[in-house]
């Protein structure tokens, strides 16, 4: 059955959900060799391994990559794995505790609620310039300006430099894809060496002139008991500013990918926004979810419905499958907008789950309420393509016309 499950095809990335049926009932722990993963692709699984302490984002705090039975990294790829090494995605206990319950700070429910005004200005602002234009590509004008402008306003970022953070991204979660090539980790290094440094000039500033900001709340306690060594500062910022708008992005796009070809379904939201709008986004995140793939090593050996996975192995555990998951969703494969027990994994779980998850919410709910009611004849134009990642999984344009 992992032979159906293709990440490199074009067609694969774009009607994923009849393999990974196959997946969860014939196989629903294999071996793929083409990335050397254990694919797990039942929701229960899934669910449970997020949480399994027996698993974790790195194996460094634990073991050499000797012991691990791994190879080193690539030194030419350094600048990328430092970057991404120090984050808080691929940080275990107890460096990502200290630095997580430092960030948490900035998006609890009450700090995120105090940014809805700004959120539901900065959407109705491009919402208002779609219209004006009489339309045009959905994702470019609204999808990403919204989520890339928000959370560099919570950091700091100058306004004129945020065009710069996009295509930055962009490269560096290239090397989150399977297998990457030697021309995308090129772009990787490249972009986290700039990235880097860029940010780095950043924090000089705010430690010389403190703001109300990210950045100089992290340049604080830096200097108290808590510190954050710069590469920690660095790192955290940049996977803010990445994971602050990839999924919100891809969300907006697939989500209206997803309505378009379910015209009833968005009928009924165009009739009852304020009342459908909170569980519709939950569940526009399930039915085509961003983050299709989360990767995580096996520290202990380990046995995952019946099957015996080693220590050293990597298990990808496959969120879009679980997402469709017919032992836990009630008909899965129908876009129901009114769906109430929805407890997808769109987020993760565990010491990992998203701490933008109530920002990533907001924004969602600001840009599709501002385009439900200030554009209910929007309609697509041409049927769109999805990009040629797998793992984030998005589309390359939704071109559409009010």
């Amino acid at each position: 059955m992992a032979a159906q499950f293709d990440p490199w095809s074009a067609e694969f990335v774009a009607h994923p959900y009849a393999a990974y049926a196959a997946l969860r009932e014939q196989a629903p722990v294999s071996y793929y060799e083409p990335s050397g993963q254990w694919l797990v692709s039942r929701y229960e699984d899934v669910s449970a391994l997020l949480r399994d302490r027996r698993l974790g984002r790195t194996y460094t705090h634990r073991y050499t990559h000797e012991e691990f039975g791994r190879p080193a990294p690539d030194p030419a790829h350094e600048p990328f794995h430092t970057l991404n090494g120090h984050g808080l995605l691929d940080l275990e206990a107890p460096d990502h505790t200290r630095i997580r319950r430092l960030v948490a700070k900035a998006f609890t429910p009450r700090t995120v609620e105090s940014l809805r005004p700004t959120v539901t200005r900065l959407a109705d602002e491009l919402v208002g310039a779609l219209l004006a234009d009489g339309g045009g590509d959905l994702i470019a004008g609204v999808a990403e300006p919204l989520p890339v402008a928000v959370i560099a306003e919570m950091l700091g970022v100058p306004e004129g430099d945020r065009g710069l953070l996009r295509p930055w991204s962009a490269d560096i979660t290239g090397m989150f894809e399977l297998n990457p090539s030697a021309e995308v980790a090129a772009r990787a290094v490249r972009a986290s060496v700039e990235f880097s440094g860029y940010l780095r000039g950043l924090i000089a500033e705010r430690r010389a002139a403190p703001g109300d900001d990210l950045i100089s709340a992290l340049v604080q306690v830096a200097d108290g008991s808590d510190a954050l060594s710069e590469q920690e500062m660095v790192s955290t910022c940049v996977l803010l500013l990445n994971a602050g708008h990839e999924a919100t992005v891809n969300t907006t796009g697939n989500g209206w990918w997803a309505l378009f070809r379910n015209p009833g379904e968005l009928a009924r939201l165009r009739g009852a926004v304020d009342e459908l709008l909170p569980t519709a986004v939950e569940e526009l995140m399930r039915y085509d979810t961003p983050l299709q793939m989360f990767e995580r090593w096996v520290l202990e050996d380990t046995e995952i419905a019946g099957v015996s996975v080693p220590r050293g192995a990597e298990v990808a555990l496959l969120f879009g499958s679980a997402n469709r998951d017919p032992a836990r969703f009630t008909d899965p494969d129908r876009l129901d907008l009114g769906r109430t027990d929805n407890p997808h994994i769109t987020f993760g779980a565990g010491i990992h789950f998203c701490l933008g998850a109530p920002l990533a919410r907001l924004e969602l709910t600001e840009s599709f309420g501002a385009l439900l009611r200030r554009a209910p004849g929007l309609r697509l134009v041409r049927e769109p393509q999805w990009r040629p990642g797998y793992v984030i999984r998005g589309l390359r344009e939704l071109i559409v016309e009010v």
